[in-house]
């Protein structure tokens, strides 16, 4: 049986990081919290993990998938430990560093896909943990994120999504006009949500959608520029009581997904 670790023990240095996404990032690193992601993270073998750190009891739990991994460095902490070198109380004791993969997908990755999801300036990390969460529940081939919109690999978003920022493709777009261009070039169609009353029902286009189409979703905030609008080839809405402003942007996206999922 391993003994726990003492904080000052140097195999623990990348975890004083964790809290630092910046650092994280320049040094081709993301956090995974909680066991479930973890797991996830593990069964998955999508990313490679640098190591993992965890209560006795979460590695107990995890023993699993921990011990046929004979190669991976798993470092065993007392609870206080680990918020000693973190500095804050994770879920259920269990944390684990994986390596960002040298490049995403290609846009043109997703040139054959029949539903894509396009965010568009979403910095909130619940929200996009949030859409990637629904984008694996209802069958979305893959992502394409705007120069704007939060990192999918943020602890945050990674643990709000569930592990589906781990699970679905993404990519991000740095010419925006230009990608949406490319994929309508591919053939799909792009649906923009919009509250904007002259846009066109959401019950309304599903009756008559395209075969394959991009959802393109905005900021709660500001929404779809004008310039994203006057690309789509429709506008579309979803009819709220007028009393309420708007739907949140992550339950907007899941009922249009629903919506124009064929069945």
């Amino acid at each position: 049986m391993r003994l726990p670790l003492d904080a000052s023990d140097p195999r623990l240095a990348p975890y004083r990081a964790v809290a630092d996404a910046r650092a994280l990032e320049r040094d081709g690193l993301f956090v995974a919290e909680g066991r479930l992601v973890v797991e996830r993270l593990l069964e998955d073998g999508r990313f490679e993990v640098h190591s993992v750190a965890v209560t006795a009891s979460a590695a107990e739990a995890l023993a699993g998938l921990l011990e046929p991994r004979r190669e991976l460095p798993v470092y065993i902490c007392e609870p206080a430990t680990l918020r000693a070198i973190t500095g804050f109380d994770f879920h259920r004791g269990c944390l684990a560093l994986a390596r960002r993969p040298p490049a995403h997908p290609a846009l043109g990755d997703f040139a054959s896909a029949t539903r894509v999801l396009a965010l568009e300036g979403i910095a909130d990390p619940d929200n996009i943990g949030g859409l990637f969460r629904t984008a694996l529940a209802l069958g979305v081939d893959g992502v394409v994120l705007e120069a704007t919109t939060g990192d999918p690999l943020y602890r945050k978003a990674i643990r709000t999504s569930m592990a589906a920022t781990l699970r679905v493709p993404f990519a991000r777009v740095e010419s925006w006009s230009d990608g949406l261009a490319a994929l309508r070039a591919a053939g799909l169609s792009i649906v923009a949500l919009t509250p904007h009353p002259e846009a066109v029902a959401l019950e309304d286009y599903a009756a008559h959608r395209a075969e394959r189409l991009v959802v393109l979703a905005g900021s709660e905030g500001h929404g779809l520029t004008h310039d994203s609008l006057r690309m789509a080839d429709v506008q579309v809405r979803i009819p709220v009581d007028p009393r309420a402003d708007s739907l949140n942007v992550v339950t907007a996206t899941a009922i249009a997904l629903y919506a124009l999922t064929p069945r």
